[in-house]
C-alpha cells in the first residue's frame, strides 16, 4: 500500500465516527417521513440475471455464497421540482457517488476510468466496521447502473440505481438482493437487526441526497419495502 492511499484510508477510518455521528443526528430529527412494510417472500423476488459468466464473473460474491435468508429491498422517493430527465440524473449520481452517499459510506473507484461509470469498473465502499464493500459495475444502460459485491464484502448480492419519468417528477429507486455474507454478518442483520437498519438510513439518505442533486425535493416522503425471502 502506498503513502497516498495509506493516508486516504486513514482519513477515511477517522472520519467514520464523524459520519456516523451526522447521519444519526439528521435520521434522529429527520422531518421526510418514512414508510416501512415488511413481508415473506417467494423465489419470484429472485434477481434477473444482467451479466455473463464468461470471464466477466471471477470474484463475485452472488447469493449462492451468503448465509441466512435474501432481503429483497427497495427504496423510492418521487423528486418534485427538477427539470432533469432520468438519464441525466442518473449520469450525475454515476459520477458524483460520495456527493449522494451519507458521510459514514465513502466510494473509493479501484478499476476504471476516473469521472465516469461503466460495466466493469470496481470500487471499494468504506464504511463504519472492520469490513470494506468491494463491489463491480455489472450493468449500466441509460437510466441505471447495477452493482455487484465481490469477495470480501459484507453482503452477497447485487443492488440497483435507476430513475424514470413519474408526471411531471422524477421516480429515483434503489433496489437490492442480498445475503449476509458470512456468518458474523448473518448475526449483525437477520439477529440483532444491527446492519439492516444501518443499511436502511444510509440508503434513505441516499434518496434524500439524490433529490437534492437533481435540484428538487423529496415529495411524500420514503417508500421502504422489504421482502424476506427464505434461503435452503
Amino acid at each position: 500500500m502506498t503513502t497516498v492511499s495509506r493516508s486516504v484510508r486513514l482519513r477515511t477510518v477517522l472520519g467514520w465516527p464523524v459520519g456516523i455521528a451526522a447521519v444519526s443526528w439528521r435520521y434522529m430529527w429527520r422531518t421526510i417521513p418514512l414508510h416501512r412494510s415488511e413481508e415473506a417472500g417467494t423465489r419470484a423476488d429472485l434477481p434477473g440475471r444482467v451479466y455473463g459468466t464468461s470471464g466477466f464473473a471471477d470474484r463475485l460474491q452472488p447469493l449462492d455464497a451468503g448465509v441466512g435468508p435474501m432481503l429483497h429491498r427497495s427504496y423510492g422517493v418521487r423528486i418534485a421540482g427538477t427539470s432533469m430527465a432520468p438519464s441525466a440524473l442518473i449520469d450525475l449520481v454515476s459520477a458524483r457517488l460520495n456527493q449522494a452517499s451519507p458521510e459514514m459510506a465513502v466510494f473509493r473507484k479501484t478499476r476504471g476510468a476516473q469521472g465516469s461509470l461503466r460495466q466493469g469498473d470496481e470500487f471499494v465502499v468504506r464504511m463504519p466496521g472492520p469490513w470494506d464493500g468491494p463491489v463491480r459495475v455489472v450493468r449500466r444502460d441509460e437510466a441505471s447502473f447495477r452493482l455487484a459485491t465481490l469477495a470480501g464484502h459484507l453482503e452477497a448480492g447485487e443492488i440497483e440505481f435507476r430513475a424514470k419519468p413519474d408526471g411531471d417528477a422524477l421516480h429515483f429507486e434503489i433496489e437490492s438482493w442480498a445475503r449476509a455474507g458470512d456468518r458474523l454478518s448473518a448475526l449483525l442483520y437477520n439477529k440483532l437487526r444491527l446492519a439492516k437498519e444501518i443499511q436502511l438510513n444510509m440508503w434513505s439518505h441516499f434518496c434524500i441526497r439524490t433529490a437534492r442533486l437533481a435540484g428538487g425535493r423529496p415529495q411524500g416522503g420514503i417508500t421502504i419495502r422489504t421482502r424476506w425471502v427464505p434461503w435452503d
